[in-house]
């Protein structure tokens, strides 16, 4: 499978929007004793899409809030990049950063929500743990790094990468979805599912597990609806409109931040499926 990784090593690719939890769960993941993730490396959230040439990074895309409106950052194994020489690349340049003396090997990135056909096309066993979070608090919180985009483009934004997911997901033979709402609320059968998924003997650490991350949010949201400004509520109507069913479908209301998420189930292709 590449220098130092070999073929008993398990690859879990963790993926979801930036401010989506992707960060925590990979943090909680790796504090297992079976289990490494990406360290030291010297990048942001030390982000496997930052140490390696083989794909265009989120940024080359737009970056966060953006990535997922450009057709070329959706990958499968229909893309030339899809090889044997990528798959080796890839694992030649994260080797380092892992302990390979530990079975399974994490690398999360951002835009693996919309690569996830690509990535299984490279590496058939990987499993893939994909982190959804309400589309306000993620919209509110990537405000800081989209410049002038505003929130509705944020929230169709969120829309638009997950109905991609949604597409991809019956071709993914190994994919298992956390809510970022679920996780914070009920960690502990959240984790006993999530580890059961990966095969991991014992729990999954889940001490470092925050309750209280979202709770800014949700007062700058029922500020902004409760905001007399006209362009405010003429924002807020045409969001309603424009994506509420949509957001809906993922088990999420734009009027109700504290439900907690039902994502529509996710069937895994059989195995063996060719693609």
């Amino acid at each position: 499978m590449g220098d130092g990784v070999t073929a008993d090593h398990r690859l879990v690719f963790v993926a979801g929007l930036h401010r989506s939890g992707t960060s925590p769960t990979a943090r909680l993941l790796s504090s297992h004793p079976q289990v490494s993730g990406l360290t030291a490396t010297g990048q942001k959230e030390d982000e496997g899409q930052h140490l390696q040439d083989v794909y265009p990074a989120a940024r080359t895309h737009g970056g966060a809030g953006r990535f997922a409106f450009t057709p070329a950052a959706h990958l499968t194994e229909q893309s030339p990049l899809a090889t044997p020489a990528s798959a080796a690349r890839l694992l030649e340049q994260w080797g380092p950063y892992w302990d390979l003396a530990r079975p399974v090997l994490v690398e999360k990135s951002p835009p693996n929500l919309v690569m996830t056909r690509f990535l299984q096309a490279l590496y058939p066993q990987a499993r893939f743990v994909v982190v959804v979070r309400h589309p306000v608090p993620v919209a509110l919180s990537t405000s800081k790094w989209a410049g002038f985009t505003p929130l509705r483009r944020l929230v169709e934004h969120w829309v638009r990468a997950h109905e991609i997911f949604l597409a991809d997901a019956p071709h993914l033979r190994q994919v298992h979805v956390v809510t970022y709402e679920h996780l914070v609320r009920d960690p502990s059968a959240t984790l006993a599912t999530l580890g059961a998924f990966l095969g991991l003997d014992g729990a999954i650490p889940q001490e470092s597990v925050d309750a209280q991350r979202s709770t800014g949010y949700a007062r700058r949201w029922e500020e902004l609806r409760a905001s007399r400004n006209p362009l405010h509520r003429r924002a807020l109507s045409t969001m309603q409109r424009e994506y509420g069913d949509r957001i809906e479908r993922f088990g999420y209301r734009l009027d109700d931040l504290d439900d907690v998420a039902d994502f529509p189930p996710v069937t895994a292709a059989p195995p063996g499926t060719r693609q």
